[in-house]
């Protein structure tokens, strides 16, 4: 898959003071992503598997993806999609129950295919990292604040 360079694995734990089936809800509900991740500027349902996201996180630039959804178990909470665009490869939410809350792993493997990105080569990943990890901890809040706003109000 890709070059080296071209290629990230990231991991990102959340631990979100909410029921796992809300959480594992939330997260399936891709369409919602904007409404309570800063990061994710849009995005649209293209029909009952699949749909396209914009996201920008501290770097100018946008990465547009179409994002297939390939497993949703909602009886083992995980969900997994193939991405093709700006990235490609699969990315997969893993959702369990953590003491009185939840803990949800997110796993990503992927090429940057953004030309942008790849003219930087090896020299941009460590930005690129980081970027991410503000993307990551910006939505892990969000989802935060999500959750206990709805757990308020519903």
């Amino acid at each position: 898959m890709g070059t080296p360079a071209d290629r990230y694995l990231f991991r990102s734990e959340w631990r979100i003071a909410a029921h796992a089936d809300q959480v594992y809800a939330t997260l399936a509900d891709v369409a919602s992503y904007p409404s309570w991740w800063p990061q994710v500027h849009a995005a649209r349902q293209l029909d009952d598997a699949s749909g396209e996201l914009r996201c920008r996180s501290l770097l100018p630039y946008d990465l547009v993806f179409l994002i297939r959804r390939e497993v949703e178990d909602g009886a083992d909470r995980i969900l997994r999609a193939t991405l093709d665009g700006d990235l490609a490869g699969s990315s997969q939410w893993t959702i369990t129950p953590d003491g009185s809350g939840t803990l949800a792993v997110f796993d990503e493997d992927v090429v940057v295919r953004k030309a942008l990105i790849r003219l930087a080569g090896p020299l941009a990943r460590p930005v690129l990292r980081f970027n991410h990890d503000r993307m990551m901890q910006a939505g892990e809040r969000g989802l935060r604040d999500h959750l206990s706003r709805r757990e308020v109000t519903g």
